[in-house]
């Protein structure tokens, strides 16, 4: 399995996802601020994964940290990215220990942050097997699986929410392929779901993202499969910019479109996808291609990381409590009851 993000000797570990696929090179952040700048930067990135990655950052700032300092460490962590929910439950998971321990000698407080990160991750790891079997069922034998960006491993502690549904029908014995959409223009797609999806044995075709409507009106595509940022009460969806697209072209060819996510992506405090905050990136992502320019100097540019898919074209969401479909305002709420 791949190990996205570790604990290790007071210091985080985790793969560097910017050298991927050319080199496979782990970073140890010592400091809480070189945690948030790895968030920042999208060396770790993937909702999940950026939970976990805010959790042991928390834990790491506090290990030389006061109590006074508690909070500064939080907010720096919060404010690296605004867009994926479990950024925030991680912290917020971390913050009631903390009040839990406040009367405790320091040590303990430390200790006690400490077990709760790595908690995080063991339980992250548990939720996306447990996603995997719970979507695996709806899966087409012999046909071929459309995921856009990446939802594997890497996204997360381990094994992945999309990619985790797509390993586990391939393990429970079906017969399928996977086309990835190369996800501009930070090419998760070509450069991390393609290298996951190699390394699993697991038969991938890179497409460029224009090509998607071509090959669901071909009847080739069984069905999509994405994961989620943050979703919303009545099931809207945000993902990464493109997924949108990729949602109406599969209604319009009546394929299946499924989102996978862990129950701590959904974020009922919000009644539709048209609250969640969309993260603007730098413009040299798209004018820009391994340093060198792909448009003239000066070139306006709009970058939004995420759009919102509206419920809509949601033929189910896919958690570790099970697969809930339309009205997703009642469906979602019973899940977490």
């Amino acid at each position: 399995m791949i190990e996205t993000i570790q604990w290790a000797d007071n210091a985080v570990v985790m793969i560097d996802q910017t050298r991927l696929p050319r080199e496979e090179v782990y970073v140890t952040c010592t400091t809480y601020q070189q945690v948030a700048e790895a968030i920042r930067s999208m060396v770790i990135r993937g909702a999940p994964a950026i939970g976990v990655a805010a959790a042991m950052g928390v834990a790491l700032g506090m290990q030389d940290g006061r109590l006074e300092d508690f909070e500064e460490i939080c907010k720096t962590l919060a404010a690296t990215r605004p867009t994926a929910v479990n950024l925030f439950w991680g912290i917020e998971r971390m913050r009631r220990v903390f009040a839990g321990f406040r009367d405790r000698p320091l040590e303990e407080i430390r200790a006690g942050l400490i077990r709760e990160a790595q908690q995080i991750r063991l339980e992250d790891i548990a939720i996306n097997e447990c996603i995997g079997k719970n979507g695996a069922s709806l899966v087409p034998d012999g046909k071929t699986v459309l995921t856009h960006c990446n939802a594997g491993a890497l996204a997360t502690a381990g094994y992945g929410t999309a990619l985790g549904v797509i390993r586990a029908a391939v393990a429970s014995g079906k017969k399928i392929d996977v086309f990835a959409d190369e996800t501009r223009p930070f090419l998760q797609g070509a450069r991390l779901t393609v290298w996951e999806l190699q390394h699993d044995g697991i038969p991938t075709t890179l497409i460029t993202d224009n090509m998607a409507g071509y090959f669901l009106h071909s009847g080739r595509i069984g069905c999509v499969i994405v994961g989620a940022d943050r979703i919303a009460a009545n099931g809207d969806v945000a993902n990464k910019i493109g997924t949108y697209s990729v949602a109406v072209l599969a209604r319009e060819n009546e394929v299946p479109f499924y989102v996978a996510a862990p129950i701590s992506t959904l974020d009922l405090t919000l009644a539709s996808g048209d609250q969640i905050p969309i993260e603007q990136r730098a413009a040299q992502e798209v004018t820009h291609l391994n340093g060198m320019p792909v448009a003239p100097e000066g070139t306006a540019v709009q970058n939004p990381a995420f759009d919102v898919t509206p419920n809509r074209y949601v033929t189910a969401i896919i958690t570790e409590r099970g697969v809930v479909r339309a009205p997703f305002v009642d469906t979602l709420r019973k899940l977490v009851s």
